[in-house]
């Protein structure tokens, strides 16, 4: 099996179309809990209690305990749910004292024909202090926002200009009008900077972390300078990158770095900003575009990580003086294809031809507006919409 960009949705279909809130990971996830015990991550409100809710329905005897809700609170740490339980459904888990710890107990002495999903809108990364590693017991599934290729997938029509405009998140872009999805984002990010962060870390500067955040929003696409958001807030430039690492755990944002066969040299390069959000985006057209390439790709490449158990990653590509190539996907360390994106320019910039003729990996300039698709020389340029319909996620 092959895993490049360009590998027919057709023949990674994973579930067919029950209606238009199914997601692609549905059987995965079923497959997977027959072997061990699976924790579903991503984005608060993309669609993880749903997706939990479609699974409960394929079992007889199914239970869903939510950490927030006091009285499931109560019931998880008595551990008190029937014996005759088949699938036990752990939402915001992650919010309870030691509880991989807890989680490693139950599964490890659970009754025969239980099954155990795990939730949450925390990255699991971000709890190895909490306790005893479960490594070896579980599978991970990252359920992301609507992406161009999911909808393709699951028979739906993909709308560019909503997707740039509201974003992949299921109510926004589903939502009848342009005002009830703008509705949705202001109560969406108010939740996520008055609960979320501040039941993820105590903050003791309100108004800083909501500008550090506003400001993301507006350098979606370009090298992140710590000391220049720092200096425009006023504060550290380490209190800026906490408050960047707080966003991505809780998957707002995710940063890319720029690929260097040495690992720590690339982490300590300044990374990219983007949104799981592409409505969050601060930005026109082209920013926004570029915003959606990111987490479509982002996508693609942890369902290769998650589903396949390949190594990939997404990373972009720059120089010491400045050249940059906006997206590169790497396999373990080796670069396999690199990615350049535009709004209308059809011809091939000189950052992408120079690095293409330096790695000689597949190049592809992806255009949001472009009447015909075509190769110049050995890049090809590519119809935005097009190229990402045809990703596996």
């Amino acid at each position: 099996m092959q895993y490049s960009l360009d590998y027919p949705a057709k023949q990674c279909k994973i579930v067919e179309k029950e209606d238009e809130m199914n997601r692609l990971q549905k059987t995965h996830l079923l497959k997977d809990l027959e072997k061990k015990l699976v924790f579903l991550t991503g984005p608060r409100q993309v669609g993880k209690t749903w997706l939990a809710q479609a699974i409960a329905e394929e079992f007889t005897r199914p239970v869903y305990l939510n950490y927030d809700n006091l009285k499931d609170r109560q019931i998880i740490q008595d551990q008190a749910w029937l014996d005759r339980t088949d699938l036990l459904i752990l939402d915001e888990l992650h919010k309870m004292s030691e509880w991989k710890n807890y989680v490693k107990g139950i599964f490890d002495t659970r009754l025969p024909g239980l099954r155990i999903l795990v939730t949450g809108s925390a990255r699991l990364e971000s709890f190895r202090q909490s306790g005893d590693s479960l490594a070896g017991r579980f599978f991970r599934h990252r359920l992301m926002p609507f992406s161009p290729a999911e909808l393709h997938q699951l028979g739906e029509t993909v709308n560019i200009d909503k997707l740039l405009v509201r974003g992949g998140f299921p109510e926004p872009y589903l939502a009848e009008d342009d005002i009830s999805a703008d509705r949705w984002r202001m109560q969406y990010v108010d939740g996520l900077v008055r609960n979320d962060i501040l039941d993820f870390e105590k903050i003791h500067d309100f108004k800083a972390i909501q500008l550090v955040l506003e400001l993301l929003r507006s350098r979606v696409g370009s090298p992140l300078s710590y000391q220049s958001i720092a200096e425009d807030v006023g504060i550290s430039p380490n209190t800026v990158k906490k408050y960047v690492q707080i966003f991505e755990s809780l998957y707002i944002i995710f940063r890319i770095t720029p690929h260097s066969r040495n690992i720590a040299r690339s982490i300590l390069k300044e990374p990219k900003v983007y949104f799981f959000d592409t409505g969050l985006v601060d930005g026109d057209e082209e920013v926004r575009f570029e915003n959606l390439v990111a987490a479509s790709l982002l996508k693609h490449v942890c369902g290769l990580n998650d589903y396949f158990g390949k190594p990939y990653t997404l990373n972009y590509l720059r120089t010491k003086d400045g050249a940059e190539v906006d997206f590169c996907v790497v396999n373990g360390s080796s670069p396999e294809l690199m990615i350049e994106v535009k709004r209308s320019e059809s011809k091939p910039g000189r950052s992408l031809l120079n690095f293409h003729k330096r790695y000689q990996i597949p190049a592809i300039q992806l255009v949001l507006h472009l009447r015909q698709e075509r190769k110049e020389g050995n890049i090809e340029i590519r119809k935005g919409i097009d190229y990402l319909r045809g990703l596996i996620l």
